[in-house]
């Protein structure tokens, strides 16, 4: 079955709450829907959020390169023939993951649908449903449990922290503050999103041990590219270290992996460049007895759900952040994955599930 069309819209949702972190602060969640059209009228769905601090990507860089790289790439070609597809895309621009992302979300919903299966039984069928955790943004330590304890109060049983965006001393205090609010059956997992040194981040993840603040695992302690820096802080400290802006592609993976370098992985489709990318270094940390987590950008729930059919048909990827369409306004999706508190429910529908897109969200260009 051939496409014969690829359209794009911009979207922008406003959040509840503004999105904090050592990189940024959102307050919209602006993005790039796709829409992919195969001759038989099957439509396939993907996203791209611009994620600046983190990919490189922007509002009008995705857009170029979905009109013209990869539109005259794929118009015309057969779904039949899917890893030539990808192969081609991936090598027609470097870099650029979130547009690939957005393409490659909407050739895997296109090619489930004719498969007449939900994606995730497609790519492998392990999960039919997931667990999602809830974020607390960065903020003064009151605040920050506070916000634990509302979304403890909504049912969610596991809190990503955001740190490492002013001392490590004031980043214990938030730990401290938020470990007191949420007793002791909660899981918490610091992200401190590269903003911390190697030998302080040993230093503070030492003290959060010897306070018995029972951290889960700390997520990209050092910069993306500090991958010695990662790997000392991980074999120094007794807590999980979980790389993330440091594993873009399987070559990052491989080289982590073999360095010994983290103790997890974070897989993101917008770092990848989609599934087919994101498949592989579920694979690579697999044979090497390391399990994953996939996690998002500030994502709407076409990509979430996207993400979600990953994770749920991948053996080793055992936890899951996909809380940014909870963080929103409005639902621009009609279709795809359901929210019961934590619970993720894929569904049964063929391919993501995603009928429509929500006008009232889309922005005139």
């Amino acid at each position: 079955m051939k496409i014969t069309s690829i359209e794009t819209f911009q979207g922008a949702i406003p959040l509840h709450t503004p999105f904090k972190t050592a990189l940024r602060t959102v307050t919209v969640a602006e993005t790039i829907i796709v829409k992919l059209t195969c001759e038989d009228g099957t439509v396939g769905w993907g996203e791209a959020p611009p994620t600046h601090v983190i990919t490189g990507d922007s509002l009008a860089s995705i857009q170029y390169a979905i009109h013209s790289i990869f539109k005259p790439l794929l118009i015309g070609e057969s779904l039949s023939a899917r890893e030539r597809l990808f192969e081609k895309m991936e090598k027609s621009i470097v870099r650029n993951t979130s547009a690939k992302a957005a393409i490659d979300m909407a050739l895997y919903d296109s090619i489930a649908q004719q498969a007449n299966m939900p994606l995730h039984r497609f790519l492998g069928g392990f999960h039919e449903s997931l667990e999602t955790d809830y974020t607390v943004s960065v903020n003064r330590p009151e605040v920050m449990a506070q916000d634990a304890r509302k979304y403890i109060n909504d049912g969610f049983s596991v809190l990503k922290i955001k740190v490492g965006k002013d001392e490590i001393a004031e980043d214990i205090r938030r730990i401290q503050a938020i470990r007191e609010e949420a007793g002791s059956d909660i899981l918490i997992r610091l992200d401190a999103n590269q903003g911390w040194k190697a030998k302080e981040a040993v230093r503070a993840i030492r003290k959060m041990e010897d306070l018995g603040l029972h951290i889960e695992l700390i997520e990209q302690p050092v910069k993306a590219h500090d991958f010695e820096g990662l790997k000392t802080v991980t074999k120094n400290t007794e807590t999980p270290i979980m790389a993330d802006e440091s594993v873009f592609s399987p070559h990052d993976a491989k080289q982590i992996l073999e360095m010994g370098a983290a103790d997890l992985i974070n897989i993101k489709l917008m770092k990848a460049g989609g599934i087919h990318q994101a498949i592989k270094i579920a694979k690579l940390a697999h044979i090497y007895g390391v399990e994953c987590m996939v996690g998002s950008m500030i994502e709407t729930k076409i990509g979430i759900t996207a993400a979600a059919h990953f994770a749920a048909s991948q053996s080793n990827v055992t936890r899951y952040d996909f809380d940014a369409p909870l963080m929103l306004t409005g639902d621009l999706a009609n279709g795809g994955i359901t929210y019961n508190g934590r619970v993720i429910e894929l569904g049964n529908e063929a391919g993501l599930g995603i009928k429509a897109i929500d006008e009232r969200y889309i922005v005139e260009t």
